[in-house]
């Protein structure tokens, strides 16, 4: 559901007053000015008071607020559970009793202006496929879009986002290009990340590079783009599956930043074998080993992973359970589930200790694994094709078209 003017439906807390707009001049008041009562389009207070309206009306209509996320709303259990997911003035509603949901929405436009867009197929750019196989999330449209923008419609496909062990540098003495277009592709490039975690490493390592782009960072760029040509038609799919569980992938590398030395945190995390979140950034400090690298990025992991955590028991009015992080560090496993420090590990920060006492509550659950089955690998370095295409797969990244030929 859609609320219209939803910007227009926010009382105003502040005292907040406006020129008199031209035109619209009351004779005799030309020095008065306007006091504003409720919200208007780019005033700072708009998004507060539009989202303080609905989340009003909602606690009114018997519904909770989810506590791991402010922006989801509970209502009900078992069969009659509904949830609501809020952005602005897009409405999201899940429920398995279709009356509920109707009653709901009778419920909502009673209160506001709304429209009813029926089943979801298309959110914040997201072209969302629903079928008794399961559910396909992609934004192939918007990939267009940006290829177009960039020229490269008809441009010759890349098997892979990044050339293997490709190191670009901040200093680098080649010519400078137009940087307002190098940011404009690279944050497109960004939001397209949020439904092809294949992505996630590349465009973040050429986000780097957007103070003084060159034309070495701008052929890393085209690579990337040359690869969406490619891959236009891929998607997450998720199957259906019940009692599915929460399962945590961590990995890093050591030292690839060739300014910096610092190292680039890869994290993912399934519910069954439907990838449902990723990350892949630079960390904050220059490790000194791969079992620090590797340490860190395991407390980044289990920060996501017991928000998650808590979430999912949310949803499914359940006790918070432990959650499994996969890592294939043997020496960063010793050190999470170490109580005592010691000369290797003191001079860490402190908030990267997180993990262990994580461990010690039972609250994460760190498994070790073969580096050749480690899937976060992909969100750690440019791989080769071969390695690239086959980590592609596994993390639920399809040629949807392929899959309906078959």
């Amino acid at each position: 559901m859609d609320v219209k003017s939803a910007f227009l439906n926010g009382i105003l807390q502040e005292q907040v007053y406006v020129d008199q707009l031209p035109g619209f001049i009351l004779q005799g008041h030309e020095q008065k000015v306007l006091h504003l009562v409720k919200a208007l389009y780019g005033l700072r207070q708009a998004p507060r008071a539009c989202y303080s309206k609905p989340d009003e009306s909602l606690i009114q209509l018997e519904f909770q607020r989810s506590t791991s996320d402010h922006a989801i709303y509970l209502r009900g259990t078992g069969a009659r559970h509904l949830v609501m997911g809020v952005y602005v003035d897009d409405l999201v509603i899940m429920g398995g009793n279709q009356v509920d949901i109707d009653t709901f929405k009778a419920e909502m436009k009673s209160t506001f202006k709304m429209s009813d867009l029926g089943l979801l197929h298309y959110y914040l750019g997201l072209q969302v496929t629903q079928s008794k196989e399961g559910i396909t999330v992609c934004q192939s449209a918007y990939a267009a879009k940006i290829l177009e923008a960039a020229d490269l419609s008809e441009c010759k496909s890349s098997c892979t986002p990044m050339e293997p062990q490709l190191k670009l540098s901040k200093l680098s003495s080649a010519p400078t290009v137009d940087a307002t277009f190098y940011r404009s592709i690279v944050g497109s490039l960004r939001y397209l990340v949020n439904s092809r975690p294949d992505l996630a490493y590349s465009v973040g390592y050429i986000s780097r590079f957007m103070e003084n782009p060159t034309t070495k960072h701008l052929g890393a760029v085209k690579r990337v783009l040359r690869y969406v040509a490619g891959t236009l038609h891929y998607r997450c799919h998720y199957k259906r599956k019940k009692g599915a569980q929460l399962i945590g992938f961590s990995d890093s590398d050591l030292a690839s930043d060739v300014d910096t030395r610092k190292s680039t945190t890869g994290v993912l995390f399934f519910l069954g074998d439907n990838i449902i979140t990723w990350q892949s950034q630079k960390q904050k400090i220059v490790p000194l080993s791969s079992c620090e690298a590797e340490y860190i990025a395991g407390t980044t992991a289990a920060c996501q992973g017991i928000w998650l955590a808590w979430l999912l028991a949310e949803l499914r009015g359940e006790e918070a359970g432990a959650i499994n992080l996969k890592i294939d560090n043997q020496s960063a496993i010793v050190l999470s589930r170490n109580p005592v420090f010691h000369y290797s590990s003191k001079h860490i920060d402190v908030r990267y200790h997180f993990i262990r006492e994580c461990v010690e509550e039972n609250r994460v659950q760190i498994q070790s694994m073969g580096t050749s089955k480690q899937l976060a690998d992909i969100l750690t370095k440019a791989l080769g094709r071969e390695r690239f295409c086959d980590l592609r797969s596994r993390i639920g990244v399809r040629n949807v078209q392929l899959a309906h030929r078959d």
